[in-house]
C-alpha cells in the first residue's frame, strides 16, 4: 500500500511521466524481439558506436525501429542522441547541420544520408492545463532533453521506440512495441493537444493505418475528426512533401480512400472533395466507386507494372474533375478558363508557379490526344517533344481506362506506340526549389591583372598555394560523398 501512494506522488500530472507508461523505460531485449543486427544499416551501427565511444546516449529511432519489428525493410534509419548538433558535428567530418524548426544533422556517405538528431524535451504547454482556445501549434523545437522526454514529444506510439545496439535491446517508455503487436495507432499524451502542435500528425496517422494494416485507435479516431480543421494551419511546403511521399507508396488510392473516410479529403483537398459530393452526397463511404478513387486506382496498377508516374501526374488525376466541364463548353479560351478555375487551388495548397504552368499545360493539351490524322504527323512529332508530353499523356490514358471509354484507350494506344520519352529525373521534386542547378550557375573568368612586369598578380587570379589550403579545409567545400571509413575516425 505505501509504494502505491508513494508511485501516486512521484507521478504528478504535471511531469514527464505522466505522458509515459514506462517512466523508466523498458526493456525488451533480443530473445523478446525479431530486430537483428544484419538488417540494419552498418553505417548506422557504426553512427552508434562513435557516439557511444564520446560518452553520448544514442539509439535507433522512430519507422526504422517500428519497421523491423513489423518485419518490413525499413527505407531509412534514424538516429537519436544525447549530443547536441555542434557536438556531432565536432565528432564527425562527413556532415552537415539542417533545418530551422528541427535543426538536425546529415551524415553524408557514397549514395545515402543517415539523419541524426538531438533528444528534445516536451513542450512546456504540455505541462500547463490544456484550454481549448489556445494555438498549440509549434514553429519552433530546438529545446534539448532526455530521452525520456524525445519518447514523451514523438507523435504515436509506433514511432517511439529505441533500439539499443550495444545489447540489442528496445527501450520503450511508451508502450509501443505492445501497440505494435496489438497493430494500433495511438497518440502519445492527449490527441487533442497532439495535433494541435502539428497537424500533419492526422494525415501520417491514417497513412500508417492503411499502410501498416493498423487500426486507428478510438480516443484518436474522434480527435481526428474532431480537429481536422487544424490542417489549414499547416505549412503547404511541408504538406505537399506529405504528398509526394504518399504517391510514392503504389498505394495512393486506399490512402485516400482512409482520408476520405476520416473527413481529412474534404480538408486537404477541398475543391475535389466538393466536386465528388454534388456527383455523390455518400462519396466518403464509397471512395473507390468515386471517378476520382477510379483513375488513383488504376495510376497505381500502372505502378506496379513499372510505369513511372510523376507527381505532376498526380496532381492532375486530383485536378481532373475541376477542369473536366470545360472541354464540353465552347465559351471562352480553353486556357484562360482552366487557369481560372484551378487559381484558387494552386494559392490555397501553395504550388510553385513553375509546377502551376506544368499543370496548365497538361490540361490544355488533353484534346490534342483526339487528333490522330496522318496529315498531322508532323505537327504530332512536335508535340511529342515538349517537356510536358509524358505527363500529358499518362493523365489521358489513366482516365481513358478509369471511365472505360474504349475510343480514348485506342487513341492512347497510338500515341504509346512511338512513345519513347520518359519523365526528367527533377520532376519527381514537385513543390521542391532546384538549388542544385541554381547553385551551379558558372562565374564569369576573372581579369588578370598585370603587375610592372607583365607577370599575372598570383593573388589576384587565385593561384596563390596558401589560399588553395584554406579552401580546401573549408567545411563548405568538402566532397560531399564520403567514404564509409570516416565514421570509424577516432
Amino acid at each position: 500500500m505505501f509504494k502505491f501512494l508513494t508511485s501516486l506522488f512521484r507521478k504528478k500530472a504535471d511531469s514527464v511521466d505522466s505522458f509515459l507508461m514506462y517512466p523508466e523505460g523498458k526493456r525488451y531485449y533480443r530473445e523478446t524481439h525479431s530486430i537483428r543486427r544484419a538488417n540494419i544499416d552498418e553505417d548506422a551501427i557504426k553512427i552508434i558506436n562513435r557516439l557511444n565511444k564520446f560518452r553520448y546516449k544514442a539509439y535507433l529511432v522512430g519507422g526504422g525501429v517500428r519497421d523491423l519489428l513489423m518485419g518490413k525493410r525499413p527505407k531509412d534509419f534514424d538516429i537519436v542522441t544525447s549530443a547536441t548538433p555542434n557536438q556531432i558535428k565536432r565528432i564527425f567530418n562527413n556532415c552537415r547541420i539542417i533545418g530551422k524548426r528541427f535543426k538536425i544533422v546529415h551524415i553524408i556517405f557514397k549514395g545515402k544520408i543517415i539523419e541524426v538528431s538531438t533528444f528534445r524535451s516536451l513542450p512546456e504547454h504540455r505541462l500547463e492545463k490544456h484550454k481549448a482556445e489556445n494555438d498549440y501549434l509549434i514553429k519552433r523545437d530546438n529545446s534539448f532533453g532526455t530521452a525520456k522526454e524525445d519518447a514523451a514529444r514523438r507523435d504515436f506510439t509506433i514511432n517511439s521506440l529505441f533500439y539499443d545496439p550495444k545489447n540489442d535491446s528496445i527501450l520503450d517508455y511508451v508502450g509501443g512495441f505492445e501497440d505494435i503487436q496489438k497493430k494500433i495507432v495511438r497518440v502519445i499524451g492527449d490527441p487533442d493537444i497532439s495535433f494541435k502542435e502539428d497537424p500533419v500528425r492526422m494525415l501520417r496517422a491514417v497513412k500508417f493505418s492503411v499502410l501498416l494494416g493498423l487500426d486507428i485507435e478510438k480516443k484518436t479516431k474522434l480527435a481526428i475528426k474532431k480537429n481536422r480543421l487544424e490542417l489549414e494551419k499547416s505549412s503547404t511546403a511541408r504538406l505537399l512533401e506529405e504528398y509526394n511521399k504518399m504517391f510514392r507508396t503504389w498505394k495512393t488510392s486506399i490512402i485516400f480512400e482512409g482520408l476520405a473516410e476520416n473527413h481529412l479529403l474534404d480538408v486537404l483537398f477541398k475543391e475535389p472533395a466538393d466536386k465528388l459530393k454534388k456527383i455523390d452526397p455518400e462519396w466518403r463511404e464509397h471512395f473507390m466507386d468515386t471517378p476520382l478513387g477510379k483513375r488513383l486506382a488504376v495510376t497505381d496498377k500502372l505502378l506496379s507494372a513499372r510505369e513511372e508516374m510523376t507527381p505532376a501526374i498526380f496532381y492532375s488525376l486530383i485536378f481532373y474533375d475541376i477542369v473536366k466541364d470545360l472541354y464540353e463548353n465552347d465559351r471562352g479560351h480553353l486556357a484562360h478558363n482552366i487557369k481560372e478555375s484551378l487559381q484558387p487551388v494552386f494559392e490555397r495548397m501553395g504550388i510553385p508557379k513553375r509546377e502551376q504552368d506544368n499543370l496548365v499545360k497538361i490540361f490544355i493539351s488533353q484534346p490534342r490526344f483526339h487528333v490522330t490524322d496522318d496529315e498531322k504527323e508532323r505537327q504530332n512529332s512536335f508535340f511529342k517533344k515538349k517537356d510536358y508530353f509524358y505527363d500529358a499523356f499518362m493523365v489521358y490514358k489513366i482516365v481513358a481506362i478509369s471511365e472505360n471509354n474504349e475510343a480514348a484507350v485506342q487513341t492512347a494506344f497510338f500515341w504509346e506506340i512511338s512513345l519513347r520519352q520518359r519523365p526528367k529525373p527533377d520532376s519527381h521534386q514537385f513543390g521542391q526549389q532546384n538549388r542544385k542547378k541554381e547553385g551551379n550557375k558558372k562565374r564569369p573568368p576573372r581579369k588578370k591583372h598585370r603587375d610592372r612586369r607583365g607577370n599575372g598578380n598570383q593573388q589576384e587570379n587565385g593561384s596563390n598555394p596558401s589560399n588553395e589550403s584554406k579552401k580546401g579545409d573549408s567545411g563548405e567545400n568538402r566532397n560531399p560523398s564520403y567514404e564509409h571509413q570516416d565514421t570509424e575516425e577516432s
